[in-house]
């Protein structure tokens, strides 16, 4: 009686996404300690340390509301530092890409584009497995931690942006003004109240 009162009620399907993300969740918590140690920019230092207490805060959670020991269900969302303005353009720096040579030669470009990377990815998989469950508890924490991704990887490409790390090239304005004027609203709907 006392091991069916211990049983988790979860689907294979479901056990195995949720093995999957816990255990992107730990690469990635164990990428950016590695991280740590090669960063320069103060800057990017806060950035990374207060994402990786974070993730590994997420993580936590995650493992206990899986085993049911705290039953927490709920994620914080991600608060942001940063407040700056997309620079958009590409200006050329004359410094080609290239992979390094050791890994001595990692810098903050280097480490703030791993940890985007990393968010990314975790956004995307997170968002896949929240489509596959059905534990609404379960399945709303995933959709945040997708979420809280996204709000990191942001968070990182605002840094990046804001260095000339990751440049935004852009279209003449004329070819982004056709390719928006391309669609228009759906009249039949647009007007129209909905009522159930």
């Amino acid at each position: 009686m006392q091991s069916q009162m211990n049983q988790v009620n979860i689907g294979a399907h479901e056990i195995m996404e949720c093995h999957e993300v816990l255990s992107c969740m730990i690469n990635g918590v164990n990428q950016f300690q590695l991280l740590q140690q090669h960063c320069q920019d103060q800057n990017l230092q806060n950035i990374l340390q207060n994402q990786l207490s974070f993730m590994t805060n997420e993580y936590t959670a995650f493992v206990n509301t899986l085993q049911q020991k705290g039953n927490q269900g709920q994620l914080q969302s991600l608060q942001t530092s940063m407040k700056t303005t997309p620079t958009y353009g590409i200006k050329m720096n004359g410094v080609p890409e290239a992979p390094n040579a050791s890994l001595n030669q990692l810098n903050d470009r280097d480490v703030a584009s791993l940890m985007l990377g990393t968010h990314k990815s975790g956004a995307v998989m997170k968002m896949h497995a929240a489509l596959e469950l059905t534990d609404s508890q379960m399945r709303e924490m995933m959709t945040q931690s997708a979420k809280n991704c996204a709000d990191q990887a942001y968070e990182t490409w605002m840094y990046m942006n804001q260095k000339g790390y990751y440049q935004v090239p852009t279209f003449d304005q004329a070819t982004t003004n056709a390719m928006i004027k391309s669609y228009q609203p759906n009249a039949l709907y647009s007007n129209q109240q909905q009522t159930f």
